[in-house]
């Protein structure tokens, strides 16, 4: 069956589950049998015309779900009578090296007590209620002070700050409050996917702007207001995918432009920690008026707190975002802003904050040493994630490659806004269990880099 040309079924659902979903009628239809072998994953990506990295996923996918079985050197084959399509198969997933998140071994290490010196809070019963819309006082508080600590926002007015789950809402109520449907917001030509999916959600228009190495271009984005967007999200500390950090003269002609046109500036700040206490002054600092601040704890201490930070500037923003709270969550949550607060507070979250940079420098070392040259060199030697730059048919040939070899990286397409300017691969540090799996799957990468296990997965 190596010329089966499956017909996929219309909807919205992704492109590989249509195709698992084609290929599980074909097999009930009996037009695949017992023991047929699937064509490789390269020639049916080109005869559909899908990138290999969808048809990769989908024939993953299909071997954990019990479609098909895989042989190395042979190719992959439907399965046998004996097992039943849909049943799973009891297999270990892939490496991730997908997913931006803290190593978590800190923070596991010190729930326990959190948990413990909750009990003895005085305020502890006010959680069980719902929270004022901005968020409990004690935990603005806290996040105003951890802004400060981490990211070096200081003088951050706590009045102005609020609690949101996660930093991601953050950005959607500050996104949000700034514009609508059909605007265009101005980011960096590869950008946090994230921002994608709200810009999407909100029916926005992202305009990706030519970077360098020290982060977006100011002549890029004076030239981009110039037609008529008002709003321009930006990483400047570790940018996401890239790495960058912003220095500080170019965050000055940043401020300078947005002055200059008139642009609101809303700074995810998220990654702040692992820039050093050298880091340059966020956004927010060099113009309060017009910058909106967004980040969190779910880089730095836990993601699943679901603690996040909007500093909104002067003015009526405030009122403004906390009707669309009201709106959308009434109120925030209580109890992962508590854990978090509680952690701020007696000082445990620098001690979990510090051994995650710890973790992360020995694993950022590690990963350049096994990828080498192939990686750009990174702005922080506690960078979390790496980025390797290449065209972006190459990314989806790495991508797939990995996967084949038991390793799942950042889709290539999802953080690209602008692919004639920005693309590549995310190579993420922070998600495996560690050092030693971590090992493992950089070495799938950088086998992966090379085309060398092409051959040998039947993709050629």
């Amino acid at each position: 069956m190596a010329g089966w040309t499956p017909t996929l079924p219309p909807g919205d659902a992704p492109l590989y589950e249509r195709l698992m979903d084609a290929l599980r009628a074909d097999i009930a239809s009996g037009a695949l049998n017992d023991g047929d072998r699937l064509p490789p994953q390269r020639d049916l990506a080109h005869r559909l015309g899908l990138g290999l990295g969808t048809v990769t996923r989908a024939y993953v996918e299909a071997e954990k779900a019990g479609l098909v079985q895989a042989h190395v050197g042979r190719g992959s084959f439907v399965r046998g009578a004996g097992v039943s399509p849909g049943r799973p198969i009891p297999l270990a997933g892939p490496i991730n090296l997908a997913q931006n998140i803290a190593p978590q071994r800190a923070a596991a290490d010190h729930l326990a007590e959190a948990l413990t010196k909750l009990r003895r809070r005085p305020d502890l019963v006010e959680h069980l209620g719902y929270s004022p819309v901005a968020g409990l006082d004690a935990q603005r508080r806290a996040g105003a002070a951890w802004l400060a600590r981490s990211g070096g926002l200081e003088g951050a007015d706590w009045t102005r700050l609020i609690c949101c789950a996660g930093a991601q809402q953050g950005l959607a109520l500050a996104l949000g409050s700034l514009t609508r449907p059909g605007d265009t917001v101005l980011c960096e030509a590869s950008t946090y996917q994230g921002a994608k999916a709200i810009a999407e959600h909100l029916g926005l228009r992202l305009r990706g702007l030519a970077m360098d190495a020290d982060g977006v271009r100011p002549d890029a984005l004076e030239a981009a207001a110039r037609d008529g967007a008002r709003v321009a999200f930006l990483l400047p500390t570790l940018q996401n995918p890239t790495g960058r950090i912003m220095s500080l003269r170019r965050r000055e002609e940043i401020v300078a432009v947005a002055r200059k046109q008139d642009l609101w500036l809303v700074e995810d700040d998220i990654y702040a920690v692992y820039a050093g206490p050298n880091r340059p002054l966020p956004l927010a600092v060099l113009a309060p008026e017009r910058t909106f601040h967004v980040s969190g704890v779910s880089k730095s201490l836990a993601p699943g707190l679901r603690a996040g930070y909007l500093v909104t500037p002067p003015g009526d923003h405030l009122e403004r975002v906390l009707r669309a709270v009201r709106a959308l969550a009434y109120a925030p949550p209580a109890f992962g802003g508590l854990i978090a607060t509680q952690w701020i507070e007696d000082g445990t979250a620098d001690v979990i904050a510090a051994a995650g940079v710890a973790e992360t420098t020995a694993r950022l070392a590690m990963a350049l040493e096994i990828l080498g040259p192939a990686v750009e060199t990174p702005a922080s030697l506690a960078a979390p994630h790496l980025w390797l730059p290449m065209g972006e048919l190459e990314a989806e040939r790495v991508a797939g490659r990995a996967l084949r070899g038991g390793v799942e990286v950042t889709p290539p397409s999802a953080p690209v806004v602008a692919p004639s300017l920005e693309t590549g691969v995310r190579v993420c540090l922070g998600p495996a269990a560690d050092r030693a799996e971590l090992e493992r799957g950089l070495r799938v990468v950088a086998a992966a880099l090379t085309g060398a296990d092409e051959r040998s997965q039947g993709v050629i």
